[in-house]
């Protein structure tokens, strides 16, 4: 329900408790004009102190109780109506502990005011008339309905939460579908584009033959669409709540590669520079799929990064100390196999292979602009 109508709708319901109030005021037993001038206003001001009740419930609790107590205090035997709106409100505002501290301070104040002057009535006849003005009953019935309105606002919310994160997953889902679409029917068509225009420019160089601008323009597009198809499935991969990782975070990989257990270090060659964020987020996978790989599967005691920044190229180099040998070669396996995919995509190279030493190492090299 929109503000304005739960406002109009409120409203409503306080004008009609007032003019409730006020029909049972005209009818109870009160003869003073005194009393008259006094209770009627605070019957009235009990009624209509509702329409405040969604944006103010404890003042309203407070206000609706105050007034019930004045105008019994002044003679009017008249239920409190008012405040058994307010006690339902409370509730379901969820203002639980006040509305039951309110609700019991009434049921002690009522009496009380029976048997104060001016009335100053027996004691059997003052509960009496505080039980008729405030029945037990009437609060628990009160404060039930509003928590079971609560509850099944909270349901309702619970619910709505649930269909928004279904709602999410699925469309998580359907973008890692459409990165797998891309990328089985893109970057194999492309990386064609980009090798057979790197083999017409090699042979022709090789014949001595001019190089066509034509040519060369294919290749630097098939290099630079290999790139920009890789950003796009990497964004489309991401779900947003991951941010991406970079060159940057090497240090926080390789110490957590140490406190695995595994003595790591970190070596960066060559000056700085900024690299396309495609180049920037493959060189930390290949970083930290080669390290889960020595980890897993190599029984090493030490591993080597080394990041070297080039003119025209970044190079990465991760070397272990494991058991791997030239006679022992491991089959490559999805790591070894995203990795060779990342770089292919990106115009590289890739050597991943046991050393003549013993270990395995992993070797890539990434192009960050045109080739000198």
């Amino acid at each position: 329900m929109s503000t304005g109508r739960a406002g109009v709708r409120d409203l409503a319901i306080a004008v009609g408790v007032a003019a409730v109030l006020l029909v049972a005021g005209l009818s109870a037993d009160h003869t003073t004009i005194d009393s008259d001038l006094l209770g009627y206003p605070l019957l009235a001001a009990s009624g209509l102190a509702l329409a405040a009740r969604r944006r103010a419930p404890v003042a309203v609790l407070a206000v609706t109780g105050l007034c019930a107590v004045g105008y019994q205090a002044v003679g009017f035997d008249v239920p409190a109506v008012a405040f058994l709106f307010a006690v339902y409100t409370g509730v379901r505002a969820g203002h639980r502990v006040v509305t039951v501290v309110a609700a019991v301070l009434m049921l002690v104040a009522l009496p009380l005011t029976a048997l104060a002057p001016p009335q100053d009535l027996p004691p059997g006849e003052a509960f009496a008339r505080a039980r008729g003005a405030l029945e037990v009953a009437w609060l628990i019935a009160a404060g039930a309905a509003g928590e079971a309105l609560r509850q099944a606002e909270r349901r309702a919310d619970e619910a709505e939460r649930t269909r928004e994160e279904t709602a999410r997953r699925r469309a998580d889902e359907e973008r890692l579908h459409i990165a797998r679409e891309l990328h089985d029917s893109l970057t194999h068509q492309i990386s064609i584009i980009k090798v057979q225009a790197e083999v017409a420019v090699h042979l022709a160089r090789r014949r001595g033959e001019a190089v066509p601008e034509a040519l060369l323009a294919i290749r630097e597009a098939g290099r630079e669409a290999s790139r920009e198809l890789r950003a796009t499935l990497e964004a489309l991969r991401d779900d947003g709540r991951n941010p991406p990782r970079g060159l940057e975070h090497l240090p926080e990989l390789v110490e957590r590669a140490r406190l695995a257990g595994l003595d790591t270090t970190l070596t960066v060659e060559g000056e700085r520079q900024a690299v396309p964020a495609a180049v920037d987020r493959t060189a930390y996978r290949i970083v930290q799929e080669s390290l889960t790989n020595v980890a897993r599967h190599a029984a090493a005691a030490t591993a080597s990064v080394r990041v070297d920044y080039r003119p025209d190229a970044l190079a990465i180099r991760v070397d272990d100390d494991g058991t791997a040998t030239l006679a022992t070669a491991p089959t490559p396996g999805v790591g070894l196999l995203g990795m060779r995919e990342r770089v292919s995509a990106l115009g590289g190279r890739l050597h991943a292979a046991p050393r003549d030493e013993g270990g395995f190492t992993v070797h890539a090299e990434l192009p960050v602009g045109p080739p000198a």
